[in-house]
């Protein structure tokens, strides 16, 4: 059968052999951060099932290990000094290139249609008899790796290698690869803890609530606001549906929630161009592209992204209460 655990673990284990490629290198920094982060993975299960019975012990330890790994990011010894270029090694990564063209992008498409694929044959797999939403992280992380073997087959490679550049790219993304994840978590938290009916207080007052298009208007902007404050539209997305979407275009004005809840979403992305909080979209492509401008990304954006906000309220208009 078919587990979600099985992904985590996965993903453990290329940490913690990131983690050891970093301490043979001698950065240690990097190797005690991305092996904390391994531990806590492959120990997803152990923690679990001891809160489940009462023992709150191996999620404080988790909590701890959290916070050393927020102590590591914020000093600054995640920073990893500029490689030097083996001027062999670039002569064949560029012939390899040239020999290889367009054949390069078969790994990358392998993983959104692979994705697609499983999660459209689900109910014809006997063994994947699981929720959607796990099975769909489940058909990403199969995917995954199917377009890592692709790869490795592709440029006659070995998986020694494979994690050689693993670990070359999460140094460079350093922490900002755990943002999504930590923002996502984040929103859930405001969710948790009221934010969503302080806005829906707030938004009473200050908007005609009677008036569907004013609230489409604050649910979209707020979306989009809320992402730019926290860099990502799966924290955002909680807060605004609890705060607006439910209560009041739901509740009141009868929206369509399907359509306000995909293209609500994808309003809420528009806010994501816009702001150095999203650093793992528009910061660290700065740093890796060398740019003399670290904001340089954003300032390419934000034109794109009104426009796409202006075409997303009227979609919402359109679909979610025409």
């Amino acid at each position: 059968m078919l587990r979600i655990e099985y992904v985590y673990w996965l993903c453990g284990a290329l940490l913690a052999a990131c983690a050891l490629h970093d301490l043979r290198a001698r950065r240690f920094a990097a190797a005690a951060f991305w092996g904390i982060l391994a531990a806590i993975f492959l120990g997803g299960d152990a923690i679990a099932a001891a809160a489940t019975h009462g023992d709150a012990l191996p999620a404080q330890c988790a909590g701890i290990a959290v916070i050393v790994l927020a102590l590591i990011a914020g000093s600054g010894a995640l920073r990893r000094a500029p490689a030097a270029v083996d001027p062999a090694a670039a002569v064949h990564r560029h012939d390899s290139a040239a020999r290889l063209g367009h054949q390069l992008f078969v790994p990358a498409l392998v993983i959104p249609f692979g994705t697609l694929a499983l999660s459209l044959a689900q109910p014809y797999l006997p063994w994947a008899s699981m929720e959607r939403a796990q099975f769909t992280l489940t058909a990403l992380g199969a995917a995954s790796l199917t377009a890592t073997l692709a790869a490795l087959w592709l440029t006659r490679s070995g998986p020694r290698h494979a994690i050689g550049e693993a670990s070359r790219l999460l140094d460079a993304l350093s922490w900002a690869v755990l943002l999504p994840m930590l923002l996502a978590m984040l929103g859930a938290v405001f969710a948790a803890t009221g934010v969503g009916e302080a806005i829906a207080h707030i938004v009473a007052a200050a908007i005609p609530t009677q008036s569907p298009t004013a609230c489409l208007l604050a649910f979209a902007f707020g979306m989009v606001a809320f992402t730019v404050i926290m860099g990502n539209a799966f924290a955002a997305f909680p807060v605004m549906m609890a705060g607006i979407g439910l209560p009041l275009l739901i509740g009141q004005h009868h929206a369509h929630a399907a359509a306000l809840g995909a293209l609500g979403m994808l309003t809420g992305y528009c806010g994501t161009l816009l702001t150095p909080m999203a650093a793992n979209f528009n910061v660290v492509p700065a740093a890796l592209l060398e740019l003399h401008d670290p904001n340089g990304v954003i300032r390419a954006q934000w034109p794109t992204a009104l426009a796409l906000l202006a075409f997303n309220v009227a979609m919402l208009w359109f679909f979610a209460l025409a």
